[in-house]
């Protein structure tokens, strides 16, 4: 069974982002990128099928700038047999465009499980495993935090409000990766020196037929107003004083 895993660049996520004086969006000038936290997890889960016997190729695909492709070698390096890169002018890609893409992909490819992160740190909008399940037809699993393959289906634990939810899927399926399902595992400097000689394939949006034109404008990209600073109440008569004065007692 062949494996897709998707894998995002984004801005570390031990950096502090910082606005355009102009607030049109993210200054991402000499800012460290590495790959989405939750796409590691994902490659991860996809190698560690491949070590138990249960895929034959995992195929990591990025959608961006050229400079995604350092991403896909992080992949490589991970265990990852292949990387598919899909070229943009380095514009954001829409989730639903990205789906689009990855539909196409899968089409080609024909994997029997893709695998991605449940969301992306930089723009959180969770919504590209779902869109694709829904473009593909395929069963899905969301915010997995266990796996088990059976022959054609799939045994997926997933995270919700109430605590844990396990659902069975049928072969082909999509399943988005929540934080506990795995620990990414570090590449080794030999895997790091492999990845290099590893094939990664240029491509396009329109090869697939993809129209990537933004369909929204961000307006304005502002920081979150500073927290105002706390205030020391001498007793509990004092606190609820206060609590009623604010008008969240009455």
């Amino acid at each position: 069974m062949k494996v897709l895993v998707p894998v995002k660049r984004v801005v570390d996520y031990n950096v502090k982002v910082r606005i355009k004086p102009d607030q049109s969006g993210v200054d991402l000038a000499n800012v460290k990128m590495s790959m989405n936290p939750f796409d590691e997890i994902a490659v991860e889960e996809a190698v560690r099928l491949k070590e138990k016997g249960k895929a034959t190729e995992v195929v990591a695909v990025s959608i961006g700038p050229q400079q995604a492709a350092e991403t896909l070698r992080t992949a490589l390096a991970m265990g990852a047999d292949r990387g598919i890169l899909v070229k943009t002018d380095g514009a954001a890609v829409e989730p639903l465009a990205v789906a689009k893409i990855l539909k196409a992909i899968a089409e080609a490819e024909q994997p029997g499980f893709v695998i991605t992160g449940k969301q992306a740190i930089d723009d959180d909008a969770n919504q590209v495993g779902q869109m694709l399940a829904a473009l593909l037809g395929w069963p899905q699993g969301t915010f997995a935090h266990a796996l088990e393959l059976e022959g054609g289906s799939a045994k997926i634990t997933r995270e919700i409000d109430g605590g844990l939810q396990t659902v069975a899927v049928t072969l082909p399926a999509v399943m988005t990766t929540d934080l506990r399902l795995n620990q990414p595992r570090y590449a080794s400097l030999p895997n790091i020196m492999k990845a290099k000689k590893k094939p990664i394939e240029e491509k396009t949006p329109a090869d697939y037929g993809v129209d990537v034109t933004p369909r929204f404008k961000v307006l304005k990209v502002s920081e979150p107003p500073k927290r105002g600073g706390g205030v020391k109440v001498a007793s509990v008569s004092e606190l609820l004083d206060k609590l009623q004065a604010e008008g969240v007692l009455s």
